[in-house]
C-alpha cells in the first residue's frame, strides 16, 4: 500500500476542515470564527496547521527599508502583509510562482522590489512552493526559527525584512549548494530583465 503524500494529506485535511464548518447550523456558525467559503486561502485559517506554518514575529527594523506597520498596510495586500510582515505561510501548491519555471529573469522582493533570486537559481522540488538553490549575493538574511520546539533556518528579505520561508540543507536535490530555499510566492513578484538594480 502506497501512502499519500504529506500535501495531499495536508490538502485533505484543510478539505474537510472547511466541509466540517461549513455544516454547521446556523446558530453556531457565529461560534466557528475560522468558517469561510473557499477552501484554497491560507493555511493559518485552521489553528493546528497555521501554528505549524507560520513562523514567531520578530523585530523587523534592523534593515534599510523602514516601514510602520500601517505603512506596510498601504502598499500591500492583506495576504502579503500577513506572509511577509506577520511571517506567515501560503498554503502549499496554490502560489503563482511554483510551477513558473522562466528561463531569464528576477525574482524580487513583493514589498520594496530588491532582487532576491535569479530564474537559474529556481528548480522543480515538488514541495509545493518555490524553490531556489541559491540567491543573489547579500540579498536574502538568515535566522534560526525556534517555534514549535524545533530550530529551522527563517529566510528574510535583506532590504526590508519581509519573511519569504525558510530554508533547508542536506535534502539531497542535485543542486550545486544541496540547499533548498522554499519561498512563499506571494513574497515575490517577477521581472524578465536580469539587471539587478536597488529595491525601493
Amino acid at each position: 500500500m502506497r501512502l499519500p503524500s504529506f500535501p495531499t494529506l495536508i490538502r485533505t485535511f484543510y478539505t474537510i476542515s472547511n466541509a466540517t464548518t461549513s455544516r454547521l447550523p446556523a446558530s453556531q456558525k457565529a461560534l466557528a470564527p475560522f468558517t469561510r467559503g473557499t477552501v484554497l486561502k491560507s493555511m493559518p485559517t485552521i489553528p493546528f496547521l497555521g501554528s505549524l506554518f507560520t513562523s514567531s514575529a520578530k523585530d523587523m527594523t534592523d534593515y534599510p527599508v523602514k516601514k510602520s506597520d500601517d505603512e506596510w498596510r498601504a502598499v500591500l495586500n492583506k495576504e502579503q502583509f500577513r506572509i511577509l510582515r506577520q511571517k506567515g505561510t501560503e498554503a502549499p501548491f496554490t502560489g503563482a510562482y511554483d510551477k513558473h519555471s522562466p528561463s531569464a529573469g528576477i525574482y524580487t522582493c513583493a514589498a520594496c522590489a530588491a532582487p532576491l533570486y535569479r530564474a537559474t537559481h529556481k528548480f522543480k522540488s515538488g514541495c509545493g512552493w518555490p524553490a531556489y538553490f541559491d540567491s543573489i549575493p547579500g540579498a536574502v538574511v538568515r535566522h534560526t526559527d525556534r517555534t514549535f520546539g524545533m530550530a529551522r533556518t527563517e529566510i528574510l528579505c535583506g532590504n526590508c525584512g519581509g519573511h519569504l520561508g525558510h530554508v533547508f540543507k542536506g535534502e539531497g536535490y542535485p543542486t550545486p549548494t544541496d540547499e533548498r530555499h522554499c519561498v512563499n510566492s506571494i513574497s515575490l513578484t517577477f521581472r524578465d530583465d536580469e539587471g539587478v538594480g536597488e529595491g525601493r
